[in-house]
């Protein structure tokens, strides 16, 4: 008995040698911008031009390569598509298909891939856009409005950190200009390999975040928590720790519809077509990301986009009356959806969530009468 314990224990030992994944284990030389490329593919600033509208002012790195539409798909969804007003600083985010899909060709997001969660894996045909947006009164701007977004494109779908990331990069270049995101950008090209299941520290502008990300072997090993223990101290830091599910508040997401869980939980399993409605790209967000989270530890294999436009790319694909809407789970903000997407099967629109006091009692609306979608918030069936 004895025996069999040693050899079962040795086993154990190299199955977790072989699957834990440690970067730059052979001290390969990292060459200029080859980690930052491992977080971030680039950081665009987009401003409204009173000529051409949104206009991409500065993308940097300068030699990150972007097509004319996905430059143009990033300038549309860089500002929210509402009627809305959205003064002040807005946060959101979108996710956007490439143009035309390439390639992975960085090791470090194949190896990622092979150890993260399968929720957690990077879709390469896709990217995920991350918008820090300000709207201010400015009477020396034609417009009387200032209007200019940051946005941070990236592979990997981790949005607590990028959320973060973005809330300390922005407001810094609206201070300061563009210096603060050279600065940034160097600091993110120290950073570690993304690495699922070690505790990584990322400097950041002076401070320090610590993330874990969660991998498959983190319930046979050691927990976030411990494993942060076990890390020598940092004086000054402060941590994002992305547990297994992603940091959405998913009980205000659908404290409005919270008497119809059990059916968007259904529908989100079954790939069902779903469209969110609401006046801010920041409601819409969260909504998405709570419905994607509803069947984790699984992951959701069709596409969904916490925020969609009418100068998206697909948009006349996944609006067609020619054929059944396509499975697909979309945010919008734009009152023209109302109308353009009466005929979806599942319309869930939602309000102001930061002033609800307790869950509203909704009726499931039956039938295509356009009136239903303009009511208060709720769940709307055909």
């Amino acid at each position: 008995m004895e025996t069999e314990d040693i050899n079962d224990s040795s086993v154990t030992e190299k199955t977790i040698q072989t699957l834990t994944y440690h970067p730059n284990a052979n001290n390969v030389s990292v060459l200029p911008w080859d980690r930052f490329s491992q977080w971030v593919y680039c950081i665009c600033v987009v401003t409204f031009d009173l000529e051409l509208g949104q206009a991409m002012e500065m993308i940097y790195p300068a030699h990150v390569k972007l097509t004319e539409k996905e430059k143009s798909s990033i300038c549309y969804m860089a500002f929210p598509d509402s009627n809305s007003g959205c003064m002040g600083n807005t946060q959101f985010h979108f996710r956007m298909r490439q143009c035309p899909a390439r390639k992975p060709n960085i090791s470090a997001h194949e190896e990622y891939n092979k150890h993260c969660l399968v929720p957690l894996q990077i879709d390469f045909s896709h990217f995920f856009g991350f918008v820090y947006f300000r709207q201010v009164k400015d009477k020396t701007i034609p417009r009387g409005y200032f209007q200019k977004s940051m946005v941070l494109l990236t592979k990997l779908p981790l949005i607590a950190l990028f959320t973060e990331v973005l809330g300390r990069i922005a407001p810094s270049f609206f201070s300061a200009g563009e210096p603060s995101i050279e600065s940034a950008c160097h600091d993110i090209d120290q950073w570690p390999s993304p690495v699922p299941g070690v505790p990584l520290s990322l400097p950041l502008m002076g401070n320090v975040l610590q993330i874990h990300i969660p991998s498959r072997l983190d319930n046979s090993i050691t927990s976030p928590e411990e494993a942060f223990q076990e890390q020598t101290p940092i004086t000054f830091y402060e941590k994002i720790n992305i547990p297994s599910n992603p940091e959405i508040d998913v009980f205000r997401c659908f404290l409005p519809i919270l008497s119809h869980i059990q059916l968007l939980w259904e529908l989100v399993i079954t790939s069902e077509p779903i469209i969110v409605m609401a006046g801010s790209p920041n409601i819409t967000c969260d909504m998405v990301q709570a419905l994607i989270c509803m069947i984790w530890p699984l992951r959701y294999c069709c596409d969904y986009r916490p925020f969609f436009t009418i100068h998206d790319s697909e948009f006349k694909e996944y609006t067609t009356k020619v054929q059944a809407p396509p499975p697909v789970i979309l945010g919008v903000t734009n009152p023209f959806f109302a109308k353009t997407l009466q005929h979806w099967p599942h319309i869930i629109r939602i309000g102001d969530l930061q002033n609800l006091d307790g869950p509203a009692k909704q009726k499931i609306k039956r039938g295509g009468n356009i009136k239903a979608l303009d009511s208060k918030p709720g769940y709307a069936r055909r």
